[in-house]
């Protein structure tokens, strides 16, 4: 009885081990779905701007020349703002499909890359390239203590997130002011904030996939999480490119 009472003792433990092991071997395999994701976005709006940058004839369709430099196209304007507008399908999506919410991802970064062009017509080429792989490396170390980090990072995610509120109603203000002294401290806010919230959403994808068991469902959590990083990304790019970005004028 002894033995067999230690047998079922090794089974539980072995059992425990397995499930553990196949666990882990999900979540990087959720992890690496989610990197990729992210990853082909970037590439794929890093195309987008770099064609409306090469070519004349596209950039039209968007942007008009001004004696102060480009201003939008009325096609131009749409294609801007309609990312703002889709954020608020997301749920819709999140109830629908794999198919649709990949759709839904590729015209995302597809529209983001319009607005993306600006920064190659705004920088010279060094500078945007220099800036990009600071980003990327900054962005790997943030997201990797995000994912490694023990320490709970929920609160600190909602203080950044009202940081954020408050950095868009100060640029939105600063739209009539015009105060370069005032953009380079909200520019400062914006790199401390969306680098802070890469680590946070990075350890929220993680747990979501631990709470979620349909297999539908992690396909769509993969793409939406790579949509929270692509985000995270672009605008932490796109300030450091405020504060550091030589321009071509």
């Amino acid at each position: 009885m002894a033995d067999n009472f230690g047998n079922q003792i090794f089974s539980r433990g072995t059992t425990r081990t397995i499930d553990q092991a196949t666990f882990d071997a999900g979540l990087r395999k959720h992890m690496l779905s989610v990197y990729n994701y992210m990853a082909s976005g970037l590439a794929l709006s890093g195309i987008v701007a770099l064609v409306l940058f090469m070519s004349p004839t596209a950039a039209s369709l968007f942007y008009a020349a001004t004696p102060r430099g480009l201003s939008f196209t009325m096609l131009g304007y749409i294609a801007i703002f309609a990312p703002l507008v889709m954020t608020f399908g997301i749920g819709a999506v999140m109830r629908g499909s794999v198919a649709g919410a990949q759709a839904f991802y590729w015209v995302f970064v597809t529209l983001m890359g319009i607005g993306l062009s600006t920064l190659l017509f705004r920088y010279t080429g060094v500078s945007v390239a220099r800036i990009f792989f600071i980003t990327a490396g900054a962005f790997a170390g943030l997201s990797l203590y995000g994912y490694t980090t023990k320490r709970d990072l929920s609160g600190f995610g909602r203080f950044l997130i009202m940081g954020l509120i408050g950095v868009v109603i100060a640029m939105v203000v600063n739209i009539f002011l015009a105060s370069s002294g005032l953009m380079t401290v909200l520019s400062i806010a914006g790199v401390l904030i969306f680098a802070g919230l890469t680590a946070y959403d990075t350890q929220a994808i993680k747990e979501q996939y631990s709470e979620s068991q349909d297999g539908n469902t992690r396909s769509k959590l993969a793409i939406f999480g790579a949509l929270l990083l692509y985000l995270n990304f672009v605008n932490l790019f796109q300030f450091l490119m405020l504060l550091f970005g030589n321009s071509r004028n």
